[in-house]
């Protein structure tokens, strides 16, 4: 697999990234890692690899500098890491690593990342251009004030043994107005551990995207 290691410039600071291009026509899907984790995180990179296989384009890259990520303030600081996300989507699109038309760039958030992918999902400028979410392991709840601005089909996979966030997932859900679904992973724990889960993550959000 080829990934470019990319600068993305947002609001003065420079953010790190590594970016496979997708198959020409097919969507291009942009990573919001969770709290504590970063472009590495290898939950992330396994699902970016069968993105890729599924012909997709993936964005890695991570939403605070390395001195940012030590400030807990900043890690939960989700308005900020949702204009790191349209930083980057802004970004794509004028470096022309991405169609411009409606629906060509995808979310997949993990954890606070699902938060801050929703939020950038519903900010105007970008709202046509992101087409789908996906949130793994999710935190919508933490996007609640732009939940209802959301116009992008979400997809929300939770694992059957995480109930505090399928608790927040089906709050969050009945909040929105556009298409929703919710997937439930039997067994699986917060961070998909458990033999099977994170593939079985990895294929519905592959269909998500490709749909």
């Amino acid at each position: 697999m080829l990934w470019t290691p990319v600068q993305i410039s947002a609001a003065g600071i420079s953010l790190d990234g590594e970016l496979a291009a997708p198959t020409p026509g097919r969507r291009l899907v942009v990573f919001a890692h969770g709290s504590g984790s970063s472009r590495h995180s290898p939950r992330n990179r396994a699902v970016a690899e069968r993105l890729v296989q599924a012909g997709l384009g993936v964005l890695l890259f991570d939403l605070l500098t390395d001195a940012e990520s030590t400030d807990r303030r900043l890690v939960f600081d989700i308005p900020l890491l949702a204009e790191r996300l349209v930083c980057a989507t802004n970004w794509l699109t004028g470096q022309g690593k991405v169609d411009t038309g409606p629906g060509a760039v995808g979310y997949f958030g993990a954890s606070t990342g699902a938060g801050a992918a929703l939020w950038a999902a519903a900010d105007p400028q970008v709202a046509d251009v992101v087409g789908a979410v996906v949130s793994r392991g999710g935190r919508p709840d933490l996007a609640e004030p732009r939940l209802g601005a959301v116009s992008a089909p979400t997809l929300m996979i939770v694992g059957g043994e995480d109930q505090d966030v399928l608790a927040l997932n089906n709050q969050a859900r009945a909040l929105m107005r556009c298409p929703t679904d919710l997937v439930v992973i039997p067994g699986a724990t917060h961070l998909f551990s458990e033999p099977g889960a994170l593939e079985r993550v990895a294929d519905l959000a592959a269909d998500w995207f490709r749909q």
